[in-house]
């Protein structure tokens, strides 16, 4: 199973037995907090854990604690500590992105950060269980009822299920210190990516040259020249003379990054499409496309840093999808769809990222899913975030405007060409979608455009052919959903 997954970890891997326990814990380790002495699983007395992912107030965390309880530097390591506290929400303390498990003599829990930024399955194994971060990892084993541990949720074999978190409901309705809201949104934003960019390695950023990566990247190089450090790598990936490769190296011109970007072509396509089938573990055509741009990303950002910070969320968050422009009448519905559609990025984005950029053995991190920023963004009012070019206007005038607030609140970052710049799909503004067409008329052969329902049938049959029982992998895949709020 471990050495399914190695990608996810080079730097070390380790596999323990809890000692007078039926417990086999493996961990394939991407160090960046407490490179030295932070190996898993992490053993203390009868008590074992393995975890992947970042507890950004580990730190905080240590100190109440107690420092002396503390064999290594390891973030992780805090898991551990809080469970033996016996405080009775201590799993609620955590505050990063995080899947683990953890077993003492008689007891197995398994638990999952708020939005499942980071992934963790549980399968039965004759009478026993078995977890993974990946689905291939159980792949030929014949285990059976594989189901993902939902985000926010903790499974104890002795007490069961429970949902430790639950996503805030949105607000609706306008409030008038526009101009506030949006100075707190900004601080709240600055403190969310120094706190993401906690490590005791480097950390870059993913930039497109969108709103959302451009936002990031700014900010983080702001954190970076108070620190005394830096510049930023951004990373921008795209075909030939693709929007998103012009729009980025603006960006990183006017923040002073050190800008690295990397063209691809339909060859490249072809060539890798297997392997990020495979990592992303879905054949669903929107997820395969957005994939793409994103694996070069990756493996362009892994030749110089270990993570990066990316902007998925804030599309959610702020109503920054084109099909939010029909809720601009309707605040209400709009504020119950982007709060649905936080609940469901697990599966979708949030996999994507979490699947490629560690089949490259990088770690991708999402500032705009702070806890904290998540709670702000959804106490903002719908009507501030999708409406007229001035919220004030009337509802029947003026061009609709995603991310309103966002924007209006990183205004002073970035050219006013770019704060304002439309919305592209990732899969579009890195051209994606043209290099593909040429991709999959070499793959299938056939000329002329190639459909969707042939796209989504060449994308199963390479999974199939990639893994023992695609049947697994395919029942339990990430893809998008349509139960959208009826505007």
């Amino acid at each position: 199973m471990i050495d399914k997954i190695a990608h996810r970890g080079p730097d070390a891997v380790q596999v323990a037995k809890l000692e007078g326990a039926p417990v086999i814990m493996a961990h394939s380790r991407l160090s960046i907090i407490g490179p030295d002495d932070g190996a898993q699983p992490i053993a203390q007395g009868s008590d074992m854990l393995i975890a992947n992912g970042e507890i950004y107030n580990h730190a905080d965390l240590r100190a109440i604690l107690g420092e002396g309880a503390f064999k290594t530097a390891s973030d992780s390591e805090t898991i551990l500590h809080l469970f033996r506290s016996g405080a009775l929400r201590w799993i609620d303390r955590l505050d990063g992105m995080f899947a683990f498990v953890l077993a003492t003599g008689d007891r197995i829990i398994a638990a999952r950060d708020p939005l499942g930024i980071k992934p963790i399955y549980m399968a039965r194994m004759g009478e026993g269980l078995a977890f993974a971060s990946e689905l291939k990892a159980f792949d030929g084993l014949g285990l059976t009822a594989i189901e993902a541990i939902p985000p926010g949720t903790l499974y104890d074999n002795r007490d069961g299920w429970r949902r430790w978190y639950r996503i805030p409901h949105g607000a609706a309705k306008a409030e008038p210190d526009v101009d506030g809201t949006a100075r707190e949104l900004r601080l709240v934003l600055e403190e969310a990516v120094a706190k993401w960019m906690v490590a005791d390695v480097e950390v870059g950023s993913f930039l497109s040259g969108g709103l959302d990566s451009s936002i990031i990247a700014a900010l983080a190089q702001k954190v970076l020249e108070r620190s005394g450090k830096g510049p930023l790598k951004t990373f921008a990936v795209g075909t030939d003379g693709s929007p998103d490769l012009v729009a980025a190296k603006r960006v990183a011109e006017h923040i002073g990054s050190k800008h690295h970007e990397y063209v691809f072509t339909a060859g490249d396509v072809v060539e890798n499409l297997p392997h990020i089938i495979y990592h992303l573990e879905s054949a669903d055509v929107d997820l395969v496309r957005s994939a793409i741009p994103t694996f070069f990303a990756a493996r362009l950002a892994r030749q110089h840093v270990k993570a990066v910070l990316t902007g998925e969320g804030a599309d959610e968050l702020f109503a920054g999808y084109t099909y939010h422009h029909a809720y601009v009448d309707d605040p209400r519905a709009l504020a119950d769809e982007l709060t649905r559609s936080l609940g469901t990025m697990h599966n979708i984005n949030l996999q994507r990222v979490d699947r490629i950029t560690m089949a490259e053995s990088l770690e991708g991190r999402t500032p705009f899913l702070d806890r904290k920023l998540i709670d702000f963004a959804q106490s903002i009012p719908a009507a501030l975030k999708l409406c007229r070019t001035r919220p004030d206007a009337v509802a029947s005038t003026g061009p609709t405007t995603e991310k309103w607030i966002l924007r209006k609140a990183c205004a002073d970052l970035l050219p006013e060409s770019l704060v304002w710049r439309k919305k592209a799909q990732f899969d579009e503004g890195s051209g994606t979608v043209a290099a593909l067409q040429e991709a999959l008329q070499t793959l299938t052969g056939e000329r002329g455009e190639i459909g969707r329902a042939r796209e989504g049938a060449l994308y199963e049959e390479i999974l199939r052919g990639c893994f023992v029982d695609p049947d697994l992998i395919l029942a339990n895949a990430g893809q998008w959903e349509a139960d959208r709020v009826a505007a």
